[in-house]
């Protein structure tokens, strides 16, 4: 007898741009043998508005509201780095309150990003409740961010040269109260997630990501520090007032989906951390430095970069003199954390996909700008 011989056949496969598990309007088109993936080709794009280019024809202070909607699941952040750039331009010194009130904020503003690819990537995996109980949470956040700035999603609140409101009375104790009942949503997410016996088995051992490659393909933010690379700007290279707070950097051992997962858990308590410190050390003083109503910093080139949610976010800003940006380039790490997707998915089945892919958390207001 001859053994019979099962023959198949390669196909294309469209994940997205509508799938909710995309995070966004984000398409990867997936070469499949069977359920397994073969190829993997992202195709961003779809959610491009031009931001960059926009720059071009608003003042410098017109541009702080664009940056909010970079990466809007962390707008405070996105402000803060390019009114950093700026102020390099500028020469300009910050008000110590105002970098303090930077930090506080800008922390708040990774826990609340971090909470939703908590809560996203616990759906992304089959579980609803996780979702709903990280959003609870983020919910005070926003109300917070509401007391300081008028808005809960796009604050536009930091100004070049400081901070465009000083904190309203009530804002400190209810970002205390928060802080006190943080803990108690942590052992939450934990006993819920963490601990879920198939939460581990759709995320451990999966996509593992080696240090070496991470650092090849300069990825950054909790992607990188999963692998185990001990890198993080507010630590190597400090920035506002990074190197007056005691806190740690949470690392991974595997670089799988689980230590990307957990490793956002981690920060999240140390930035709260970080906020505890933030709160007790606050100075006196004015929250905005001396910066002319129309500003035109002398031609030149200045380049920023903080630690946002998702890795190092730059901004690279060309003067020509004028009251208006000649060039504005932003260096986005949901973009560039993207960059190793298609070796990551190789070999794994459609339903991975989407692990692989919420593990890496991207926003796509940033990943398209």
């Amino acid at each position: 007898m001859t053994a019979l011989t099962l023959k198949t056949e390669e196909f294309l496969l469209n994940l997205g741009p509508q799938h909710p598990s995309t995070h966004g309007v984000f398409r990867i088109l997936l070469t499949l043998d069977g359920e397994t993936v073969v190829k993997a080709v992202p195709i961003p794009g779809y959610l491009h508005r031009g931001i960059e280019k926009l720059a071009e024809s608003r003042t410098y202070t017109q541009v702080i509201p664009y940056t909010d909607r970079l990466d809007y699941l962390a707008g405070m952040l996105m402000n803060w780095g390019y009114v950093m750039a700026v102020e390099k331009l500028l020469d300009v010194e910050v008000p110590e309150r105002a970098e303090y009130i930077r930090v506080i904020v800008g922390e708040l503003a990774r826990i609340a990003s971090h909470l939703v690819a908590t809560g996203a990537y616990a759906a992304d995996i089959g579980g609803l409740t996780g979702f709903i109980y990280t959003f609870r949470d983020r919910e005070e956040i926003m109300d917070l961010f509401e007391m300081i700035s008028g808005s809960r999603l796009t604050p536009s609140y930091m100004r070049i040269g400081g901070v465009a409101y000083d904190i309203p009375d009530g804002f400190i104790d209810k970002c205390r109260r928060f802080l006190d009942e943080f803990p108690r949503a942590i052992e939450e997410y934990n006993g819920l997630i963490t601990g879920n016996e198939i939460f581990q088995a759709r995320t451990k051992n999966v996509a593992v990501l080696p240090a070496a490659k991470a650092i090849d393909m300069s990825l950054s933010g909790p992607v990188l520090r999963a692998s185990g690379v001990n890198f993080d700007l507010r630590k190597v290279r400090p920035y506002s007032v990074y190197d007056r707070f005691e806190f740690s950097v949470p690392l991974g051992s595997q670089g799988d989906c689980f230590d990307r997962y957990y490793v956002r858990i981690l920060e999240m308590e140390q930035s709260a951390k970080i906020i505890r410190q933030a709160l007790e050390q606050l100075p006196d003083g004015p929250v905005k430095g001396k910066v002319p109503k129309l500003i035109k910093p002398p031609a030149g080139e200045a380049y920023a970069e903080i630690e946002s949610s998702k890795g190092i976010m730059g901004t690279y800003v060309v003067s020509d003199g004028s009251s208006r940006p000649y060039r504005v380039h932003f260096r986005r790490p949901s973009f560039i954390n993207l960059g190793y997707l298609d070796e990551m998915l190789k070999g794994w089945k459609i339903a991975d996909v989407i692990a692989i892919l919420g593990s890496i958390d991207i926003v796509l207001g940033e990943v398209d700008a």
